[in-house]
């Protein structure tokens, strides 16, 4: 193929549709990779077990992992929808749904085993 590809004539809508399903493409291979790192870490489990709601501090702590970047697996989980952040006491919840799909292994709707495909690329 030779000559400039930008010099086809470009439909701005079809571009736009197209880059938006790219952008949440990357989100979700995105999301799909901390999910397993959650998983891996027990943070999952982790808060499950806990009860209530969790600071960053509390659940580094409770794993024995870094704070720093539990903190921002938090921020991201909780921006995706799998946790719920509560601004005024700067604590996290894993409600009992994600709970059932994300820390209960016997769970009939466990989630794990589709992302630990994904496993091969971490």
């Amino acid at each position: 193929m030779q000559g400039n590809i930008t010099s086809n004539k470009i439909d701005e809508q079809k571009l736009h549709e197209f880059m938006l399903k790219a952008v949440g493409d990357i989100a979700s291979t995105m999301s799909a990779m901390l999910l397993i790192v959650g998983d891996r870490l027990g943070l999952y489990k982790a808060m499950a077990e806990s009860g209530k709601p969790i600071t960053s501090e509390e659940l580094a702590k409770k794993t024995n992992t870094n704070e720093r970047l539990i903190r921002e697996w938090l921020a991201n989980q909780a921006a995706g929808g799998y946790l719920t952040y509560n601004a005024s006491d700067r604590k996290y919840t894993l409600p009992p749904e994600q709970a059932m799909a994300l820390a209960d292994e016997n769970s009939p709707v466990y989630i794990h085993g589709a992302y630990q495909s994904c496993k091969v690329y971490l």
